[in-house]
């Protein structure tokens, strides 16, 4: 079984993934992660370098490669992979992937991100909470299409990353 984590960036698909597949004995990755090591370089580097469209052409291909190897796993996106390259479509037919959408309010996501701007070359650029708020609130209205197509959804305005796994064990159980 594979288990496939998405949802903006700050929703928590990477700190609750780890938890998750820790108390499930599933393997853990970060897609975001794998990315990184296959290409040698970091997410901010190869959009600077090989741009976007290179960029998005690689996360199509890495996660199709880690969906197929048959393990039980749980896989964090990153926060617009759902968006390209039929990637979405891809997740949806498969039978033997779990989308499940971590979804957090405008409000929630804004609160934990500007405490990270710095870390997150996607909104490092912004300088305001207003910017920052403008920024997150297009994205997501933009994001929110594919997001909903996920088989399950998971709110987690409020709850603690242990809370949020606890709900998702039971959910799969």
């Amino acid at each position: 079984m594979v288990v496939v984590l998405l949802g903006y960036m700050g929703s928590g698909k990477s700190k609750v993934g780890a938890l998750l597949a820790k108390k499930l004995n599933f393997n853990f990755l970060d897609l975001d992660n794998c990315i990184e090591k296959e290409e040698n370089a970091t997410i901010a580097s190869i959009f600077n370098t090989k741009g976007e469209i290179y960029f998005r052409k690689k996360e199509a291909q890495v996660l199709r490669s880690i969906t197929a190897s048959n393990q039980n796993l749980v896989l964090s996106l990153g926060g617009g992979t759902p968006c390209y390259s039929d990637n979405m479509k891809f997740l949806i037919e498969n039978d033997q992937l779990i989308t499940i959408y971590l979804s957090a309010s405008l409000v929630t996501l804004v609160e934990r991100l500007k405490k990270e701007t710095q870390l997150r070359p996607l909104i490092a650029h912004l300088n305001t909470d207003t910017e920052l708020n403008e920024f997150v609130g297009k994205h997501l209205f933009e994001r929110t299409l594919f997001y909903n197509q996920a088989k399950q959804t998971i709110y987690t305005d409020g709850k603690t990353i242990a809370q949020v796994v606890e709900e998702l064990n039971h959910l799969l159980a």
